[in-house]
């Protein structure tokens, strides 16, 4: 079975629904239709109003991918396949359950999960975080709940860590967002096992725009997982979230990705944590599938003793560029931030590492270290690294690494001689090239992602 027909067994399949609202076309009208279908208060709408205003106005930018042929007047901005969210996941309309069931979700839940949240298309449909959690003050719900349940605690971070106008895309979604999670953990509060989201896109031509707020309070500790995918479609579908996460003084996050969407997906998020006095942030980015990735999961140090660990994997293969890095920025002294990057480029696919670290004057003993290693398996395919480093501060600790390579016939050659066939070697090589990824997953996400890079590599070689 092809790589093509595997995700479409497993991934790439669509459903149909009920459609209760569909709203398309890019205008101030369709702003206002989707903020008044959610019956949101007026300083939301004129938030969105204002932030579509900003966008008009952005132009595309001009380094990285070419997204000129993204035509922003054919998406449907909004749409629900339900009329409200369910209570259990048994009043989850038929064919989304099944949609959701086949993907493995439910059954998560049950196994390893404090609490999960389900979205289709524009709208969460079912959220759920165990009672010993909840009766400990943790909030975990769709951020369109947060806005209408809590609302003083929403509106005072909601949009504080990434503007509206921060850049294009990030106005779009702040014009058009819809579902993504909302998650506060009340101080010295620890989650002792993994939250999740789904994020799925069933309908042609749709945009998702979820936003995601985390905020741990001080001396909490939380993991987030979120993971993603679409159905095939000849026609492109756009992807622009926005994650927001506050750590407050000794807070601990980490927000783990697993994404695989479809090759029809252009995929342009943004992704920003604000680390306060000794808290730590740790992301874990795994970028498989799209047609295009943009994304750079970001962590200003704000307070001393404040820790970052990004590490970021990208999978590229046929007629796909990822696009993707990390950047820290230190803004107090004592902090330190590491930097991981791995990328594997296959049939003509192009990986490139973007990055940034900055320190900023009188952040003395600031610590960074960057490492980027690259894997190209043909001739065809090819990777590049882009890192920027601006140091203001003299008594500071930096180190920047990068590797280049391919599999080595020896490797090749070891492995086949112990009884593997020539594809069962080079899959065992790459898992290998990525398995300082897969040993921070949980198992069962260790598993899948192993299965998704075994669906990569079919027909890779010979």
């Amino acid at each position: 079975m092809d790589i093509r027909s595997d995700y479409k067994e497993k991934f790439g399949f669509n459903v149909k629904t009920d459609t209760f609202h569909e709203k398309k076309g890019l205008s101030e009208k369709t702003v206002r239709e989707i903020s008044e279908i959610k019956q949101e208060p007026e300083w939301m709408t004129k938030y969105r109003t204002d932030a579509l205003k900003v966008f008009l106005k952005k132009k595309m930018p001009k380094w990285g991918a070419n997204l000129e042929s993204i035509d922003f007047e054919k998406i449907i901005y909004y749409l629900s396949a339900t009329k409200k969210k369910a209570a259990t996941w048994d009043d989850v309309p038929a064919e989304i359950k099944n949609t959701f069931e086949k993907l493995g979700i439910p059954e998560a839940e049950r196994k390893i999960l404090a609490g999960v949240e389900a979205q289709f298309d524009s709208e969460v449909v079912y959220s759920k975080i165990r009672e010993d959690l909840e009766k400990l003050g943790v909030i975990f719900c769709s951020t369109d709940q947060a806005l209408k349940e809590h609302p003083e605690l929403f509106k005072k971070y909601f949009g504080t860590v990434i503007p509206a106008g921060d850049n294009k895309f990030s106005a779009l979604n702040s014009a058009f967002w819809s579902g993504g999670s909302f998650v506060y953990v009340p101080k010295g509060v620890e989650v002792p096992i993994p939250l999740q989201a789904y994020f799925r896109i069933n309908s042609k031509d749709l945009g998702q725009f979820e936003r995601t707020l985390i905020i741990a309070d001080e001396g909490s500790r939380v993991h987030y997982i979120e993971g993603c995918t679409a159905p095939i479609y000849s026609s492109d579908s756009l992807h622009a979230a926005v994650v927001e996460v506050i750590a407050l003084p000794g807070a601990h996050v980490r927000y783990t990705t697993l994404q695989n969407w479809s090759n029809n997906v252009y995929n342009l998020v943004t992704k920003r944590a604000h680390a306060h006095k000794d808290a730590i942030v740790e992301w874990l980015d795994a970028n498989i599938g799209s047609k295009i990735t943009m994304k750079y999961p970001s962590v200003y140090l704000l307070g001393e003793n404040a820790k970052a660990d990004m590490m970021s994997i990208a999978f590229a293969g046929k007629e796909q560029l990822q696009d993707t890095g990390s950047k820290a920025v230190h803004m107090a002294k004592n902090t330190s931030s590491s930097i991981v990057s791995k990328s594997i480029s296959k049939d003509g696919g192009r990986t490139m590492y973007r990055g940034l670290v900055r320190v900023n004057k009188g952040c003395k003993d600031s610590k960074s270290n960057v490492r980027c290693d690259a894997l190209i398996l043909d001739e065809k395919s090819a990777s590049d690294t882009i890192p920027y480093m601006e140091i203001n501060e003299k008594k500071v600790n930096m180190g920047h690494e990068a590797t280049v390579g391919k599999i080595g016939e020896e490797q090749l050659f070891y492995l086949q001689s112990r009884g593997l066939s020539e594809a069962e070697a080079a899959a065992l090589i790459v898992r290998g090239f990525f398995d300082c990824f897969t040993k921070q997953l949980p198992l069962e996400y260790a598993v899948e992602f192993n299965r998704l890079i075994e669906m990569e590599m079919e027909g890779s070689v010979g």
